[in-house]
């Protein structure tokens, strides 16, 4: 299994539209690609800024690439992100999963 890890960051006041967006395009995106394992979205407030850390759990590197292309370092993001998120990363990170529980 790998885990697949992004963050995004809007503005406190825009963070539950933005969470509510998510749920209408992102969490579809993850979990209706085949090979997803599932998908967690968080996130927390800090300093006027409310950080959204989402982590994704992937079957294989084929899975990956169905959802995010043929270039699986790179973000996925979707149409209206620009007018919720004031930074964002613009890669991923992975990680192989070795234990669980």
């Amino acid at each position: 299994m790998i885990v697949r890890t992004w963050r995004g960051w809007t503005r406190t006041a825009d963070a539950d539209d933005y969470a509510a967006y998510l749920s209408r395009t992102g969490l579809p995106g993850y979990t209706g690609t085949p090979g997803n394992q599932g998908a967690y979205f968080t996130r927390r407030d800090k300093d006027g800024r409310t950080e959204f850390f989402l982590i994704s759990l992937w079957e294989s590197w084929e899975a990956i690439k169905a959802f995010a292309g043929d270039e699986p370092a790179k973000a996925v993001f979707y149409p209206r992100d620009d007018a919720f998120l004031v930074d964002r990363e613009l890669t991923v990170e992975h990680y192989d999963v070795f234990v669980t529980a």
